[in-house]
């Protein structure tokens, strides 16, 4: 069953739609030294299926090691709205807490994706 949510940033100045086909799923969190530091629960969608509807402008891009991955925050209130993987690159993973009537808190127990091992394969791939 497809369902659309919107999300915002914390000031509202960023606001993206997601549709799920499934619903919410393969929800985790990464051990990866950015997403350890985020605390972020993410789940996956196909670039297609999310789209920035309000202030792309206001967001900023980080990116580290092998600069594939591409994390987008808004520049006024600091939250992670969406990023680009780097695992796989068609897809979107996005930070559930910024879904309009999603409480993180109430999703049970989480994944954690091994991030940090494949950023480890990646710092001595590009030694």
């Amino acid at each position: 069953m497809t369902e659309i949510k919107t999300g915002t940033c914390h000031c509202g100045a960023v606001e993206f739609k997601v549709t799920l086909e499934n619903g919410l799923q393969n929800l985790m969190r990464c051990n990866c030294s950015l997403c350890r530091r985020k605390g972020a629960i993410m789940a996956g969608v196909p670039l297609a299926s999310l789209q920035v509807t309000r202030g792309a402008d206001n967001l900023a891009l980080y990116q580290w090691n092998t600069k594939v991955a591409k994390h987008y925050f808004c520049k006024t209130c600091g939250i992670y709205t969406h990023h680009a993987r780097r695992s796989n690159p068609n897809e979107y993973g996005f930070n559930v807490a910024c879904l309009d009537g999603v409480d993180p808190y109430a999703l049970g127990e989480i994944a954690v994706g091994d991030g940090a091992a494949m950023s480890v394969v990646a710092d001595n791939n590009t030694a």
